[in-house]
């Protein structure tokens, strides 16, 4: 029995070092050595195929646990009520002031904080808008009980309604990208002045020369514009639906949606 152990502690020790390693093909072996750490752990210490084959399926329907328990019952409101807000506490987001201070020696100025609610989760988000102002940027926070996360994005739109957007988003999105949306996603350890050289690079591959230009007090505007877009066309392919006037929920379809992009984030193919 402690060959066996010997033997999943070995091969568990290497899956995690391998994830260790800022390299995509090192990080996707690793992943799958948890797996097979896993399936070791229910046949050589278990004693069963079948046990090793149930160990490791749990990395795969763990999430199904937050999908039916959470999701399942989670209502979204259709509108986004989008108003000022000032900003969380420095105890909250201890990052928010340093990160402006990037923004702004990128070239963008600031704009306006807002929030918005649903549910138990928070929105904030401060805007920014480059000197030309074809580019809305923003630092944003997502509270979720106890979890929180953040991320940064720069926005420019076509004058036909081509978007490009390119973010540090942590996660594989919850929603499909509304059509005519051009995705630029970037890891989480570049910082802002890396993500605004990357979005510069993009637009010329997505939307070409001539961006179109936005005025400060239209920013909120243009966002929610996005949003509803988006949401439409969710509502359109099945993810979501509606119930009744003012929410929105999951549909199946979305929730197995949900399940494949955990797995997305869980190879890191994304």
């Amino acid at each position: 029995m402690l060959f066996e152990i010997l033997i999943v502690a070995g091969v568990g020790t290497l899956a995690f070092a391998l994830r260790s390693f800022n390299q995509p093909v090192l990080f996707r072996v690793g992943t799958l050595g948890l797996v097979v750490t896993s399936f070791l752990a229910g046949w050589l210490i278990g004693g069963s195929l079948v046990a090793g084959i149930l160990f490791a399926s749990t990395w795969f329907l763990l999430p199904w646990m937050e999908i039916l328990t959470r999701v399942r019952r989670m209502r979204m409101p259709v509108e986004r009520n989008l108003e000022s807000r000032p900003p969380p506490p420095r105890s909250v987001f201890p990052a928010l002031e340093e990160l402006s201070s990037e923004m702004e020696s990128c070239g963008f100025a600031y704009v306006e904080d807002i929030g918005w609610t649903h549910d138990d989760t928070r929105h904030f988000s401060r805007h920014f808008l480059n000197p030309d102002r074809t580019t809305i940027s923003a630092v944003c926070l997502i509270e979720q009980g106890e979890f929180a996360f953040y991320y940064v994005f720069f926005r420019s739109k076509a004058s036909d309604g081509r978007l490009a957007i390119t973010w540090n988003y942590p996660f594989s999105y919850g929603l499909h990208q509304y059509p005519g949306t051009f995705l630029n996603r970037v890891a989480g350890e570049q910082s802002i002045e890396d993500l605004s050289r990357s979005h510069a690079r993009f637009l010329p591959e997505s939307l070409g020369s001539n961006p179109s230009a936005v005025e400060p007090d239209a920013i909120q505007n243009e966002l929610q514009e996005d949003f509803r877009g988006q949401l439409d066309h969710n509502l359109a392919c099945g993810i979501l639906r509606r119930e009744g006037s003012l929410t929105i929920r999951y549909t199946v379809r979305g929730m197995f949606f949900l399940w494949f992009q955990f797995l997305r984030d869980f190879v890191r193919f994304s």
